[in-house]
């Protein structure tokens, strides 16, 4: 895998952290609404990642070679692989319902519905999405620096 490629998958480390980040705030800003007009409420969204696989196929490995088997699931595969968001889905648990009868949104029975969002989750979610796409930078930076470094051995 060349060096360059590092920031490839890196990069769609971060876009992918961020991507949830949003999703996460957009999330943490509706914790406390209540449904609206046509009465649902706001529904929790989560990111689903996917693999993706960054670079060519080669041929597979001539027999006779001398070298054992690779693995099935990677034979051919050179380079390495990144994340991508394939999905925002929706949560499809119920809201918390709160008895609540004076509240202007409250239903005939008196009961206003709130968010599916759970806070502390969404916390847990906040703080793996930002440590993630925190360690994808400090990898850019690390690769960077090598290859400044290795430039520098040419000048001397």
């Amino acid at each position: 895998m060349s060096m360059f490629q590092i920031f490839n998958v890196s990069g769609s480390a971060v876009s992918a952290q961020s991507q949830r980040l949003n999703t996460v705030a957009s999330n943490l800003a509706n914790v406390d609404t209540v449904a609206g007009p046509d009465g649902t409420a706001y529904k929790a969204r989560q990111v689903v990642f996917q693999t993706e696989l960054m670079g060519a196929r080669q041929a597979q490995r001539p027999m006779g070679t001398g070298i054992g088997p690779m693995d099935p699931a990677t034979e051919g595969v050179v380079g390495a692989a990144g994340v991508r968001v394939s999905t925002v889905v929706e949560d499809n648990s119920p809201g918390r319902r709160v008895h609540d009868p004076k509240n202007p949104s409250a239903d005939a029975d008196g009961y206003v519905t709130y968010s599916n969002v759970n806070a502390v989750e969404e916390m847990v979610n906040m703080i793996s999405a930002s440590r993630s796409y925190q360690n994808n930078i400090e990898v850019m930076n690390t690769a960077k620096s090598l290859l400044q470094k290795t430039l520098q051995m040419g000048q001397s």
